[in-house]
């Protein structure tokens, strides 16, 4: 049996043949499964090295992971802002604060939505009643309050005017 050294570790005779296994494609929290797959692996530290198809295999899924999750992703944001009745113009103003056609790109996949806009699309999909909440924070009164009573607090802590 031919061993080889590791090109990571470069521990002696530790890469071992493997066939026909099966690996997973990892994008942000998405996944795939690449099955029969050939190449080595090292008994020291685990490293993997395909072989040239299986390598090919493996990239071509991954780019295919992207752009399949980009497209999931680009056809969410749109139905679920069609489902709010929002227009881009609306959902931009009170979700994303992005630029005036943000959501347009974000629907033609041109661009993915940053993840904590997307989590809050999906959970407005889920509770379509926060939309109201959401409207209420957006205008600020609350903030708007807060800021108001630390103005008068840095007034009262200022000494008088001497004339």
């Amino acid at each position: 049996m031919n061993k080889l050294g590791c090109y990571t570790c470069g521990a002696p005779d530790a890469l071992q043949a493997f066939k026909d296994r099966t690996y997973t494609v990892c994008f942000k929290q998405l996944t795939r499964p690449v099955h029969g797959l050939t190449g080595h692996e090292c008994a020291k530290c685990g490293e993997v090295e395909f072989d040239a198809p299986s390598a090919e295999r493996y990239a071509q899924a991954g780019d295919e992971l992207i752009e399949d999750a980009k497209r999931v992703m680009a056809d969410e944001i749109k139905r679920i802002r069609r489902k709010l009745h929002f227009t881009q113009k609306s959902a931009v103003q009170l979700l994303s604060g992005g630029g005036h056609n943000a959501f347009s790109r974000y629907e033609r996949a041109e661009v993915e939505p940053p993840k904590p806009l997307f989590v809050l699309m999906r959970l407005l999909d889920r509770h379509p009643e926060l939309v109201a909440e959401l409207e209420t924070l957006n205008e600020c009164a609350d903030i708007n309050s807060l800021l108001e009573q630390k103005q008068q607090q840095r007034e009262k802590a200022r000494p008088p005017l001497s004339l």
